[in-house]
């Protein structure tokens, strides 16, 4: 059995969170512990620490880090046992590291899930507008990446994409959009050490306008889903700014992190 032991203001794999984190704390706890057991830095066998220095270290309370550690050990990542306290139990996930980072949204109207394939159109850097600086957490005049893609299912444009992300936490991001990933979230991990923990969505209704109608290839007038989203890393820090226009006459819409 392993027993963590870490140098007072930490354990390996763990981030004090902050106190705004805008999602609830005791999911981030559980999303930094459940990579952390994914990434091989908490092996099978591994004791961790007790609830109350964890809560220490993460800077939340103790029933928070209770939380967790229960939703973990429901899910069959984790052991706790009385003499031992919570052990990793080496239990893997039915899904790989990539599928982890794979979010479906778009199902058919029959419920089956459908794959679809993203094709970034357009990357650039501006300056952030005000709106942008205040949900980022930016300084006025501090730039931006954005980028738009397209998601195809069978050939067939389902969805826009607009992602919004701070230029300065980002250094080197591809310039051409041939050259950036399909999938986003794994490239801000492998490149940048960024964790996509928490995703907030905002969700209405109108009628697709003449840029959503070309893109999506529909017939007016047609109803476009909205859903404006903010994503959050492993510090609860906001980190992407997402705004989806998904067509409605084939798909339903359902958010599901594998």
């Amino acid at each position: 059995m392993t027993i963590v032991n870490a140098p007072e203001g930490g354990t390996q794999g763990i981030h004090r969170l902050g106190e705004h984190a805008g999602v609830p704390l005791y999911e981030l706890v559980k999303r930094q512990l459940s990579e952390a057991i994914l990434f091989g830095q908490f092996p099978p066998g591994t004791q961790l620490p007790g609830e109350v220095t964890l809560a220490q270290r993460f800077g939340v309370a103790v029933g928070t880090v209770r939380r967790a550690l229960a939703e973990l050990t429901a899910e069959g990542l984790l052991t706790r046992r009385r003499k031992t306290g919570t052990v990793v139990t080496g239990r893997s996930p039915h899904h790989s590291l990539r599928a982890f980072f794979q979010y479906f949204r778009l199902h058919g109207m029959d419920g089956s899930l459908l794959r679809s394939r993203a094709e970034v159109i357009d990357v650039g850097r501006r300056t952030a507008t005000t709106e942008e600086c205040g949900r980022l957490n930016l300084a006025g005049g501090d730039d931006v990446l954005q980028l738009r893609r397209v998601r195809r299912i069978d050939g067939i444009p389902v969805m826009i994409d607009r992602m919004t992300m701070a230029a300065a936490r980002l250094p080197g991001f591809p310039e051409h959009a041939q050259d950036v990933p399909e999938l986003i979230y794994l490239h801000l991990l492998e490149q940048y050490g960024i964790r996509i923990s928490a995703v907030r969505e905002q969700l209405t209704a109108r009628l697709a306008d003449d840029a959503d109608l070309a893109l999506l290839e529909l017939v007016p007038p047609a109803a476009i889903l909205v859903i404006d989203e903010i994503a959050f890393d492993q510090t609860g820090a906001p980190t992407i700014l997402g705004r989806h226009h998904a067509r409605t006459d084939r798909h339903c819409y359902v958010n599901e992190v594998r």
